[in-house]
């Protein structure tokens, strides 16, 4: 019951993530990180199969930071969007040709801040559909929060407006979805880069007891 979703906001872009690690009907871990810093500004949201989405993002994070290596700057956000969607196609057309490489059950919001065009947020899904967005979201939790952000959304809000909608769409997902994740990461990119704002936490890890 994966949920990821995002938001413009004026001179930043938010995004927010369950941190449910689950196979099955088992929980494993209710702290998984499912927000990856691709490089100082910019974030990348990832939803789909576990193995896909750690090895996806990581395969992403170290091709974008080559980039920059190998030619001194680095990818604005829009390219960074393209490049991902481009990845994602180029694994979807291998198995139509019926080769051994699956395509891969990923999905993501790419969020970033670039000096001359400012904050922006990239819908990307697992058929390689890219869209520039205001607002978007992934997983069962996006029936309640695209609701959510439709309603309450506006151009240009603020961060302490964008924290609000943010936290009454993790109120919306935990009182409503039958199987909702406890907990949620929230993690922020603006002109001063990217970082992680709160931890909405109803849930935490127990530590095995000492044998």
């Amino acid at each position: 019951m994966e949920c990821v979703f995002g938001l413009v906001g004026n001179g930043f872009a938010i995004v927010a993530a369950d941190t449910s690690a689950v196979h099955s009907i088992l929980v494993h871990k209710s702290n998984e990180d499912k927000i990856m810093v691709l490089d100082s500004h910019k974030l990348i949201a990832a939803s789909g199969e576990p193995g896909d989405r750690v090895q996806f993002t990581e395969y992403i994070q170290k091709n974008v930071a080559l980039y920059q290596f190998r030619n001194g700057i680095p990818l604005t956000t829009a390219a960074a969007a393209n490049f991902t969607r481009g990845e994602l196609a180029t694994a979807l057309r291998k198995k139509c040709a019926k080769t051994e490489h699956n395509p891969y059950s990923v999905n993501v919001l790419l969020a970033g801040y670039d000096k001359e065009t400012g904050p922006s947020l990239y819908y990307i899904d697992y058929i390689a559909t890219l869209h520039k967005v205001d607002k978007g979201a992934f997983g069962y939790g996006s029936y309640f929060s695209l609701s959510m952000m439709d309603r309450h959304f506006h151009s240009g809000m603020s961060v302490e407006e964008a924290i609000d909608l943010v936290d009454k769409c993790i109120m919306e997902i935990r009182s409503r979805l039958v199987v909702a994740p406890p907990n949620f990461v929230i993690k922020i990119v603006d002109k001063d880069g990217a970082k992680e704002y709160a931890w909405r936490e109803a849930v935490k890890d127990s530590q095995a007891p000492p044998p």
